[in-house]
């Protein structure tokens, strides 16, 4: 940055306004960039602290930055692309997953250590807590000695329990009692035994659409049918839909996540998750809800999950540290009342129990308030991410390309030109050293093929940008042939 000229006759605050402008221009200040603070930015530019406040001002008018609340100003994101459109499902019926083979080869990419990592949605490992858990880790190991390396009770530790139960209470004003609360093998297995408890083989599953591949194969696994509800890009499950789609199949329980959704980074509006508790009840269909992204909203704002809306549905809650602290801890959990007995038989005929030793240093982690200071650094790194790949994706991409508006979260969900196959992407990105996750997947029908799910929860660094300029290449080309 340079200082202003007093000298000019143009305005201080509008010369102020031009250097950021240049900076935006240049590719110096990026977007999800925070600007220099008042104070800093008045000794650089040699103006006054209300002169660049007024500049700042004005920026925010022109949506160029925008102000967050306790933190400063930042480069805003130019959304150049069109949202994402809800796919219809009028015509869609219950159906097994159509495809486990191309699951299995990508699963296979995402976790290949030496690809650049779009492919997988680990919003943890973009600001890693690595250094303070493994100090945690190594006091636990010192005091608990042989303990830390027993089993845990099939319940989980009540040392995390309660911590879980608390941290319920702080951030979303719930009571939760440790007791209604099963610590699992991470969040797939929440969702296994959730799911185990609530419906059996032949069984009709509502889902969002798109949904987590996860779900699809948990689904399918356990011999039961999926059927696919339209989902807004904006406010999340469309409940009329929902409604026709219980007056029409014999669904027996929903599997969404209301609070912030994967992989359209989207929360249900609160009025709405009240109307989907409603058809829950009236209709008795029970609701496994994913809350593995909850604590992870840009805003910093935590929505309160379905079950604790006061309701007497069926709703059980799963949880996972995963995505926000370990995943390789592979810790979650399931908040049930009605269903806590039934899961905890499950666990034991399952698993028996979970790690005691991370379970001990998680329970540490959150009651030194740790955790709490890990998310509140965590989201505005992967909100900054956000912003750098949707700007990446308008500059490189089609100009048809149209995207997600993740409001938290680690996943952008872009919708391609028609004629781009997102299977042969795939396979020609492996061999290029990059991982993606195809649409496809997030379909039991197979329904998004020309989707795709990119991630930005990893550190960001110049091979991310290189390979998305990559990609926005490849799918330029096939747009055009």
């Amino acid at each position: 940055m340079l200082n202003v000229d007093k000298q000019n006759d143009t305005f201080l605050y509008r010369q102020v306004i031009e250097l950021i402008t240049e900076n935006m221009d240049t590719g110096t200040l990026l977007p999800g960039d925070r600007l220099p603070s008042l104070r800093k930015m008045s000794r650089t530019a040699g103006v006054s602290i209300p002169t660049v406040r007024q500049a700042y001002v004005e920026l925010e008018r022109r949506r160029r930055v925008e102000s967050r609340p306790q933190s400063g100003f930042y480069v805003r994101h130019q959304a150049a692309n069109d949202i994402v459109r809800p796919t219809r499902t009028a015509t869609l019926k219950p159906v097994p997953l159509r495809c486990r083979s191309l699951m299995e080869r990508v699963y296979d990419g995402i976790n290949n250590p030496d690809l650049v990592p779009l492919g997988i949605a680990n919003p943890s490992m973009a600001k890693p807590a690595a250094k303070t858990l493994h100090r945690i880790m190594k006091r636990v190991m010192a005091r608990a000695e042989e303990r830390s390396l027993g089993y845990a009770s099939t319940l989980g530790e009540p040392a995390l329990r309660r911590q879980i139960a608390y941290h319920y209470l702080d951030t979303i004003g719930v009571q939760v009692e440790p007791d209604e609360i099963c610590i699992t093998n991470g969040g797939q297995e929440a969702l296994l035994l959730a799911l185990t408890a609530v419906a059996s083989k032949g069984d009709v599953i509502a889902v969002e659409t798109p949904t987590y591949h996860g779900m699809l194969e948990l689904i399918d696994s356990l011999g039961m049918l999926a059927v696919e509800v339209e989902t807004c890009p904006e406010e999340g499950v469309v409940t009329s839909v929902l409604e026709r789609t219980f007056d029409k199949y014999p669904v027996k329980a929903c599997m969404f996540s209301t609070t912030l959704g994967n992989p359209l980074g989207v929360t249900m509006p609160d009025v709405d998750r009240e109307r989907l508790v409603g058809l829950l009840e009236k209709y008795d269909v029970a609701l496994i809800e994913d809350d593995v992204y909850g604590d992870l909203r840009f805003d910093g704002q935590r929505s309160v999950p379905a079950q604790f809306l006061g309701s007497k549905a069926r709703i059980l809650t799963c949880g996972s540290f995963s995505k926000t602290a370990a995943s390789g801890y592979r810790i979650g959990w399931v908040v049930t009342r009605n269903y806590i007995d039934e899961v905890a038989r499950l666990k034991r005929a399952f698993s028996c129990s979970s790690g005691l030793l991370q379970q001990l240093t998680l329970a540490e982690f959150m009651a030194s308030g740790d955790f709490a200071r890990h998310l509140k650094s965590l989201t505005p790194v992967l909100q900054r991410n956000s912003e750098r790949m949707l700007a990446l994706v308008a500059e490189h991409f089609p100009s048809e390309t149209r995207t997600s508006r993740p409001v938290g979260g680690s996943v952008l969900w872009l919708e391609l030109p028609k004629k781009v196959n997102a299977e042969q992407l795939f396979d020609d990105a492996i061999g290029a050293g990059i991982s993606i996750s195809p649409g496809h997947i997030f379909s039991p029908c197979a329904c998004y093929k020309n989707f795709m799910r990119l991630s930005f929860g990893h550190p960001w660094d110049e091979k991310t940008e290189t390979a998305i300029q990559w990609l926005g290449h490849q799918v330029c080309k096939r747009a055009s042939t």
